[in-house]
């Protein structure tokens, strides 16, 4: 028995309100930071490395540690898993606002990562055992995968604002009050949950995969001055891939995996995790071209970089909660899966008509509507498929691991894109010469995408439920 009843329709809702805006929080962290980094690098002198790992030590930090998370929370509870992250999370936050140097931002960067990666499994493994009927489970669901795609483009227009308005700091203090009231929240409407203390913690196999997806990301942004071909880029490469290949021969030998692979054998379950991955991977990366696109390229102010990202967070909150639920029923994941990520794949193709002198309204906003779209009608799915028929020991690890490959997807998406993108440019420094870059790392993702989409449609047997 992992819990206690099940809480009445008013605390369910109250609930996924607490559960949500903690998701809100580690989502929002992902890019909040990101409009107001040139702020905060003027202030602490930051150099350009120290620029890039303000945003690599938290995704990071998040991705590599969420499988671990994911087994905490199975073993001590996953109530208590997610009142200490939320805890340690704001504790992080005002750390990092008040950071007198480079290191120290840095530093609480990637404590806020260690907490996420603890709360973010906490969170989907409660709203599945919170909510339990079919209907209200597919609403709880919608809102739930709208908060987790379209938090990245709040956290820019949220981080425009307090930037603007207020100071760089604020982008970092603003967590302490979210996580105050969803603790409290949490505290009073979430169901209490059972541990199962005879789970193991294994934290060779949290090393290996932490340290490969670290590996793996240094080496893609290493290519984008080193080359393709360089030693240094290829020997971490490999060793990347030793990292990854000796976790996934651990998780297969060891009598309590972080993952088990059962969890990932599932055909469903597999394209599921596989469509947020590849979501994220074009997704994510392409936010950080517009934002350079705006605010360097075009023009525009903090705020009103931030305020044009809105387009995004509207149509996935549409198609979250009205289009992909009702889909669902009546057709099943298969087109759903398949039919986001090509959508997702169209709007990225859109970028590649980005010019200097583009027009937002001609390009960049059919562009957002179509990101916001695709995603908002396949997360829902992803979260359903990901987490159902998984038993009550491995529900944090298969919850975890839709979060690690949704930053896993994001780190990887904005490395690569990132490299294809400065080798388009060939160290130009000319608006034209940058924007062919992001026109063509735009082309590659929506190459990647569209074969994810092909991929959903193949592996999932026509009508499945």
């Amino acid at each position: 028995m992992t819990t206690t009843a099940p809480p009445r329709a008013a605390s369910r809702w109250l609930a996924l309100a607490a559960l949500g805006l903690a998701q809100l929080m580690v989502v929002l962290d992902t890019t909040v930071v990101n409009i107001a980094l040139p702020s905060a690098q003027r202030a602490l002198g930051m150099s350009d490395t120290g620029r890039q790992w303000t945003i690599s030590a938290y995704t990071l930090a998040f991705g590599g540690l969420l499988l671990l998370g994911g087994r905490m929370a199975d073993r001590f509870g996953r109530r208590t898993t997610l009142l200490v992250g939320v805890a340690g999370f704001a504790v992080a936050s005002a750390l990092g606002g008040a950071a007198p140097s480079a290191g120290w931002l840095i530093a609480a960067r990637a404590a806020q990562g260690v907490f996420a990666a603890l709360l973010a499994p906490s969170t989907m493994s409660l709203l599945t055992l919170t909510f339990t009927d079919p209907r209200e489970r597919g609403k709880a669901y919608g809102i739930f995968s709208a908060i987790m795609m379209s938090g990245s483009a709040l956290g820019l227009t949220l981080g425009g604002a307090l930037t603007e308005f207020l100071d760089w700091r604020w982008s970092l203090y603003i967590n302490v009050p979210l996580a105050v009231v969803a603790g409290l929240g949490a505290w009073f409407a979430v169901p209490a949950t059972a541990g199962h203390r005879e789970t193991k913690l294994d934290w060779t196999s949290a090393a290996l995969s932490c340290g490969g997806v670290v590996v793996l990301v240094h080496a893609l942004s290493e290519a984008a001055t080193s080359g393709w071909n360089s030693l240094t880029v290829l020997g971490f490469l490999g060793l990347a891939m030793a990292l990854l290949g000796a976790f996934v021969v651990r998780q297969g030998r060891h009598p309590h995996p972080l993952l088990p692979l059962a969890v990932v054998r599932d055909r469903a379950r597999a394209v599921a995790y596989l469509t947020v991955g590849t979501a994220s991977f074009g997704a994510f990366g392409m936010f950080l071209f517009l934002t350079y696109q705006l605010q360097v390229v075009m023009g525009y102010g903090a705020l009103a970089a931030a305020l044009a990202f809105l387009p995004t967070l509207g149509a996935n909150l549409f198609a979250s909660t009205q289009l992909s639920g009702r889909l669902l029923a009546r057709f099943g994941p298969r087109p759903l899966l398949a039919g986001g990520l090509f959508v997702l794949a169209c709007g990225l193709l859109l970028a590649v008509r980005l010019t200097p002198d583009a027009s937002y309204a001609a390009v960049i906003l059919p562009m957002q509507l179509l990101l916001g779209l695709g995603a908002g009608l396949c997360m829902p799915v992803v979260l359903n498929v990901a987490t159902r028929d998984v038993g009550a020991r491995d529900a944090g690890a298969a919850s975890a691991f839709v979060t690690t490959s949704q930053q896993v997807g994001a780190s990887l998406g904005t490395a690569t894109l990132n490299t294809i993108a400065t080798a388009a440019a060939a160290g130009l420094t000319t608006s034209a010469a940058i924007v062919h870059g992001y026109t063509t790392a735009a082309a590659w993702a929506a190459a990647i995408v569209g074969a994810a989409a092909l991929a959903a449609l193949l592996l999932l047997p026509r009508g499945s439920r």
